[in-house]
């Protein structure tokens, strides 16, 4: 009898002890979240989800056109076909940004001697009749296809197809700190400033139109953007 007793003593003692182990399994996480995952949202991967289609697509579907503006640039000048001109990216990031080149090959050293011809106020540099502008790099500009290598910086993750104007390190280094939140995006191929003031030389509205699409930004503004880009593109309005 007591050795019964003995038994459902030490079985008492040692159930307790069980549950309380397998309580503290339950209370372990079957999976954890990543925190980087965590802090993006759904609409950004989705984002960047058509970026990497629309770009993967493009470059299929475009490449005899790739192919064919890099034999034409190679016969009309020499120099490189494609040019990498150093950009600042997303939070000031560096990078090369990727364009078919359209002008002569010293075209940065002659930038200082055409100074005064610069159409744009702030710190933008443009001149419609750039005299450093090749044949070929003329009509390239004039339908936008010196962007289209650009499509490389989408597939990699440096750009996406819409977000601001990518800017060059001189021009950010001018930027105050309330226009530096233009940076909080990814620049892109085609943006707000670009379908809806493309020829307007105040960097004012540059700056504002940016700050519009950081500030608004959602996939349904990412789509009206790009279908408003194939107008522009199609009009050929570009310099």
């Amino acid at each position: 009898m007591q050795k019964n007793t003995s038994n459902l003593t030490h079985t008492s003692k040692y159930r307790p002890e069980s549950f309380a182990y397998s309580d503290r399994a339950l209370a372990v996480p079957l999976f954890t979240i990543s925190p980087i995952l965590a802090g993006i949202s759904l609409s950004k991967i989705a984002k960047r989800a058509i970026d990497i289609l629309g770009a993967t697509i493009g470059m299929i579907i475009l490449l005899p056109v790739l192919l064919a503006v890099a034999i034409a640039i190679r016969f009309d000048s020499s120099g490189p076909v494609i040019y990498p001109s150093r950009r600042v990216g997303l939070q000031g990031k560096s990078f090369s940004c990727l364009k078919f080149r359209t002008m002569v090959q010293n075209a940065h050293r002659l930038r200082n001697e055409l100074s005064h011809l610069n159409e744009r106020n702030g710190v933008l540099f443009k001149i419609a009749k750039d005299p450093r502008i090749t044949r070929v790099g003329a009509f390239l500009r004039r339908y936008s296809i010196d962007e289209l290598p650009q499509l490389w910086n989408v597939l990699i993750g440096n750009m996406s197809l819409v977000g601001p104007r990518p800017s060059l390190r001189n021009e950010v280094a001018q930027y105050t700190k309330a226009q530096r939140r233009r940076l909080d995006a990814l620049p892109g191929i085609t943006g707000l400033w670009q379908v809806k003031a493309r020829h307007d030389p105040s960097f004012e509205s540059y700056i504002r139109l940016d700050h519009e699409y950081v500030d608004q930004w959602s996939i349904w503004l990412d789509l009206k953007i790009l279908l408003s880009t194939i107008g522009v593109v199609l009009r050929g309005t570009g310099t």
